[in-house]
């Protein structure tokens, strides 16, 4: 799949809000980043990123994965970072230092220590993260020696080096700046974030880095992101597997001069401008999706929450439903199997299916179609798949990418 438009906003299912405008690159007032080529990655691609904000009162908000094998980075984070008060990040790419001990640990925060020290913070403010192959020693000496170069590098506009600094099999970057007209003055969104393969929702084999010149207090800034998060990242899926590395963060340096009070109309604005953001960067890592083809979109519908989540991870995780989007075959009895599998049970009668709005199951079973409008539709680069369990009361979705020939590839010589 091609790169993405110049035009952030391209999916159908997030709107640009009315009182957002995409901007042209470059961060949020009050920030600089850098990205440089320390080594890490054999092909000599930028694999190092730094992250600073000036302004001594930034607050911040992080959310990190759920594995229990949590990569040091992560742990890092959680007991040694100020994680409402962060000034840096730090992020290496072909290196993720998961699953490798007390030695990783160690490193971790020895890199953590040396971003404070380039960037001129507390190193409790300063986050640390990584990403790539899993189980390697992180070679510490090339991350220092970069981290001794980069300062030089930092620019208000260095988001798109940054970006690129934290990609791994990403065929290409994604990253945002907005500005946002909230009703007490305007303010600035960037963001810059990485995933393509081990994504699962809770959440994805990613990295997010998100900054605003708005001021937030530190209860405000983690309540935007879980809930942006939660219907972001927690929705998307390209192979059902969960990282061990996840971390998003959000960052607020204040430097606009608008206060964003706790539960008022800027509140709200704000959070319906991140929201879009977080959505459509979650939609560019399933587009990605190591060699994908198509997005898809399932919208479960029933009585009963847990299972209508049941069945929306299913359908969007079963390498049938998955290889019949790649291949854009309309293939309904796919659908209706997952559902099936997920609620271990006989399927209910009341089973409704409907793709790109055309109905192809009801009561439990097939109903005439077009078969030509239904294959045109389905060979889209969205398509959305609607089912209903009966009743009402509860619905989800999840997004999620095709399994193509290149995914297979790309996977089995991740390491060779």
């Amino acid at each position: 799949m091609s790169a993405p438009a110049e035009r952030f906003f391209t999916s159908r299912w997030v709107p640009r809000p009315a009182h957002v405008r995409e901007r042209a690159g470059g961060l949020a007032d009050g920030f600089r980043a850098a990205g440089i080529a320390a080594g890490i990655k054999a092909d000599g691609a930028k694999d190092l990123g730094l992250l600073v904000a000036d302004a001594p009162a930034t607050v911040s908000a992080a959310r990190f994965t759920r594995s229990g094998m949590a990569a040091a980075p992560v742990v890092a984070c959680r007991e040694r970072a100020d994680l409402a008060g962060l000034r840096a990040v730090v992020a290496n790419s072909g290196n993720a230092n998961a699953a490798t001990g007390a030695a990783g640990y160690d490193a971790a925060v020895a890199m953590q220590a040396a971003a404070a020290r380039c960037a001129g913070v507390d190193a409790r403010r300063t986050a640390v993260a990584s990403t790539g192959v899993i189980g390697v020693p992180l070679p510490l000496d090339r991350v220092v020696a970069g981290l001794e170069r980069i300062g030089d590098a930092l620019r208000p506009d260095g988001d798109g080096d940054f970006a690129d600094a934290i990609r791994t099999t990403d065929q290409f970057a994604k990253r945002a700046s907005l500005t946002v007209e909230l009703p007490s003055g305007e303010v600035r969104l960037s963001a810059q974030a990485k995933g393509a393969g081990m994504i699962q929702p809770q959440f994805a084999t990613m990295l997010c880095f998100v900054q605003t010149d708005a001021a937030l207090d530190p209860a405000t800034a983690d309540l935007l992101l879980g809930v942006t998060v939660r219907r972001s990242f927690d929705r998307i899926s390209v192979d059902g597997q969960l990282s061990t590395n996840d971390t998003a963060i959000l960052m607020a340096s204040g430097a606009s001069g608008v206060r964003v009070a706790p539960e008022s109309d800027d509140e709200l604005a704000l959070g319906e401008a991140l929201d879009a953001l977080l959505r459509q960067l979650a939609l560019m890592i399933v587009r990605d999706g190591e060699g994908a083809r198509r997005v898809g979109r399932v919208v479960v519908r029933g009585e009963d929450g847990e299972q209508v989540e049941r069945v929306a991870r299913a359908v969007a995780n079963s390498p049938l439903v998955k290889t019949a989007l790649h291949g854009g075959d309309p293939n309904w009895g796919r659908i209706a199997q997952a559902v099936g599998a997920a609620l271990l049970e006989a399927t209910p009668p009341t089973l409704e299916i409907a793709i790109e709005g055309v109905p192809v199951c009801a009561g439990g079973a097939g109903l005439p179609v077009d078969e030509g409008a239904l294959a045109a539709a389905v060979a889209r680069d969205e398509v959305e798949y609607v089912i209903s369990l009966g009743g009402a009361g509860a619905e989800t979705e999840v997004f999620f990418s095709d399994l193509s020939h290149e995914y297979v590839t790309i996977n089995a010589e991740y390491t060779t």
